[in-house]
């Protein structure tokens, strides 16, 4: 099927696009279910369940991005009790102890 793009004009160019756009989005739907269910027929085959070989939905460690359990503390302000795990932006009162010569050390829970 040939289409002579010059001959549409700019509405019927950006309709065909959009609708070209939707038909590559449901072929790339379509393949990856069609890969699924030969992966799950293979797999099947086998005598083994999916979730013994990708592990769940999660996988096995849970990957990067994963938002997991929470990460003990490993440093604590003497003066409020307030913790920190040593993760992510420092908090004020880590960042203003050491500003002032405190060593990270000197806030270590045991």
């Amino acid at each position: 099927m040939a289409i002579d793009l010059k001959s549409l004009n700019h509405n019927q160019l950006s309709d065909l696009i959009a609708r070209a756009k939707a038909r590559q989005a449901e072929l790339a739907k379509e393949k990856v279910a069609k890969l699924r269910d030969k992966i799950s027929a293979l797999v099947k085959a086998e005598g083994i369940a999916l979730d013994e070989v990708f592990g769940g939905a999660r996988g096995p460690r849970g990957g990067k991005g994963s938002r997991g359990g929470k990460v003990k503390p490993k440093y604590r302000n003497p003066a409020t009790g307030d913790t920190w795990s040593g993760r992510g932006k420092r908090p004020r009162w880590f960042a203003a102890a050491l500003a002032a010569g405190k060593k990270e050390k000197d806030f270590l829970i045991g």
